[in-house]
């Protein structure tokens, strides 16, 4: 995939030799900016999907490894008062089996200027502390769920917890989370034919549906292009059963293309990551679990801010650090290319 396949002007000049502009944002040799930060809180999950990790899991990180609550704070400031980020995803993971999560959270939304603050579950235990999240400065939230079916819900998942998962819903709506979003991936022989069937739930209940392609992310690297269900084939399912129409206005950095549902005013995403790449667009930077910055979800090169914080570096030199790994970030993350390699890390590791 070349930068004019992804509507991206030339880089100016080669990696490393054109001149990084005087800038304290987070900007690259393509003219993007990222204000979006995706925060790994941990790599360990209470679920063990099959398009994520093996039955028996992975081997976790070590405990000394992870960025302890006082350094990942220290980082979300860095990047929120220094580096421009407006927006924090927290992400695992399960980022609700981090403990001191509210903590984390109540930081984030001290920092000035206040940062937007999301999350991204698997919704387990969400019911019971989705008023706490609220009143520690929570946002937004988004949960996965691929199925409605019990059955293939504990065949996916290897975990009979869709009652958990729905629970933690309606929890998340009854604390004043809004919009309450759904990611949901589909896979061909899988969960294909629940399109519309997910997309009636969410209406029925007022969340947000989101369509996923399956990305190359698996540490089994068993991923199979035949087997993801396209943006294409979600869209003609849900056409058999819905009205939709393109969401007036522009789509900006949003992942997701959105559709007006029956004219609206519901909606409903599609992140066709795979078969309509939107890096052109793309505002996102990552910082993971063990405190390793990358600049794109497929990178397969992280900066490490752990040893740097760890080793006394200020808060400017951190900055600079990060400024340096988002100049260098590519034209786009290569899914479409020939020669594409998958990151050494699963999705579990970087964070979604």
């Amino acid at each position: 995939m070349t930068a004019v396949d992804l509507g991206l002007p030339s880089a100016r000049g080669a990696p490393g030799v054109s001149a990084r502009p005087d800038s304290p944002l987070l900007v690259d040799r393509f003219g993007r900016v990222a204000t979006d930060l995706r925060v790994s809180l941990t790599d360990r999950c209470n679920l063990r999907c099959t398009y994520c990790m093996p039955a028996e899991g992975l081997d976790w990180l070590p405990k000394p490894d992870v960025l302890t609550d006082a350094e990942l704070t220290r980082l979300l400031a860095v990047a929120v008062t220094r580096l421009g980020v407006t927006d924090l995803r927290f992400t695992g993971g399960e980022p609700l089996l981090r403990p001191g999560l509210e903590g984390v959270i109540a930081a984030a939304a001290a920092l000035e200027p206040r940062p937007r603050i999301s999350m991204t579950t698997n919704g387990i235990g969400l019911a019971r502390r989705a008023g706490g999240l609220v009143a520690a400065g929570l946002d937004r939230v988004n949960v996965s769920l691929d199925t409605l079916d019990p059955v293939r819900f504990r065949d996916l998942t290897r975990r009979d917890r869709l009652d958990d998962v729905l629970a933690g819903l309606a929890g998340a709506r009854a604390a004043g989370l809004a919009p309450v979003k759904v990611n949901a991936v589909l896979m061909r022989g899988v969960n294909e034919d629940e399109a519309v069937p997910l997309l009636r739930f969410c209406l029925e209940h007022g969340y947000q549906l989101r369509f996923i392609e399956q990305m190359p992310l698996d540490p089994q690297h068993g991923w199979d292009r035949a087997g993801m269900v396209t943006a294409e084939e979600v869209l003609a399912a849900l056409r058999g059963a819905f009205e939709l129409a393109p969401e007036p206005g522009e789509r900006g950095g949003a992942p997701a293309e959105r559709w007006l549902v029956d004219g609206g005013p519901a909606t409903v995403g599609v992140i066709a990551s795979v078969t309509r790449p939107f890096c052109a667009a793309c505002d996102r930077t990552r910082l993971t679990a063990d405190g390793q910055v990358r600049n794109c979800l497929f990178s397969r090169s992280e900066t490490d801010l752990r040893a740097l914080l760890r080793g006394g570096a200020s808060d400017e030199e951190l900055a600079d650090r990060w400024r340096a790994n988002s100049w260098a970030k590519a034209a786009g993350h290569g899914i479409n290319d020939a020669g594409f390699h998958q990151p050494d890390r699963p999705m579990s590791a970087i964070g979604g």
